[in-house]
């Protein structure tokens, strides 16, 4: 197993996703400063250009709203992000031909499928912490009103727990991958859960659907929704498990040839 690690970590890193995902998920908290920036002097960025003299500026800028609106920017964004990663761990082996080797190795498939789960979760959790990391430097560089240990504390708990529900739902990604034996089946199922997790947010049936769950914990649909009921859990993480399980049982008994 730990041979396995490390070898998925060093395809990892000797690719060009962690540098991809890094600057695409730098854009979160930067984007974030930037709204927070508008909010708390809208007359100067109207002066400065960023803004119309008809633009509508709602909400405050305090550090409240913005680590809310980093865990809902994750809550959403990290659904592709995320996504690309699973998928591009597991649908490389069939794009690049080397699925027949892979498979042919006096290795389990399980500790391969497991390996591979491992690295894509532990990468994900990094560019967490790196949005998280970044973010607080961001608005501390802003000079956000409202700081407060308990505020940031609060902040980060949220961002963190939106983060890790949405790394949650990769696996269903990764099965695709497999099954489709690429990219596009997968990555094509991300952008229209992802989709859908806003309509059944938006209608008031997100709590049933386990790609709307990290969204609605980050408050994107209001606060009310923040606080979901157990079963909106157990239905992401058995939508997490049975993704987990499907792979494994793919690699271990689907045609390869």
């Amino acid at each position: 197993m730990l041979t396995c690690l490390l070898v998925e970590q060093k395809k990892l890193f000797r690719s060009k996703i962690p540098l991809t995902t890094l600057l695409a998920l730098t854009l979160v908290p930067l984007m974030a400063g930037f709204f927070m920036f508008i909010l708390k002097d809208p007359l100067l960025a109207q002066r400065l250009g960023f803004i119309s003299t008809k633009a509508q500026i709602m909400g405050e800028a305090h550090w409240a709203a913005y680590l809310s609106l980093l865990a809902q920017a994750v809550s959403v964004g990290g659904l592709l992000v995320f996504a690309f990663v699973a998928s591009w761990i597991f649908g490389r082996e069939y794009v690049e031909g080397t699925i027949k080797d892979l498979l042919a190795l006096p290795v389990s498939r399980w500790s391969l499928v497991l390996a591979k789960f491992l690295v894509a979760s532990l990468w994900c959790l990094g560019l967490a912490a790196y949005v998280l990391t970044l973010g607080l430097a961001v608005g501390w560089l802003a000079g956000l009103p409202g700081a407060s240990p308990e505020v940031i504390v609060s902040g980060a708990v949220l961002f963190l727990k939106s983060a890790v529900l949405t790394i949650l739902l990769s696996p269903p990604v990764a099965l695709l991958s497999s099954v489709g034996r690429g990219y596009l089946l997968s990555l094509g199922f991300a952008v229209l859960t992802m989709m859908l997790a806003q309509i059944a947010a938006a209608i008031g049936y997100g709590e049933f659907f386990p790609w709307s769950v990290p969204a609605l914990i980050s408050g994107l649909a209001g606060s009310e929704r923040a606080v979901l009921q157990p079963f909106s859990f157990f239905i992401l993480l058995a939508a997490s498990a049975l993704g987990v399980l499907g792979t494994g049982l793919w690699w271990r008994y689907a045609d390869q040839h």
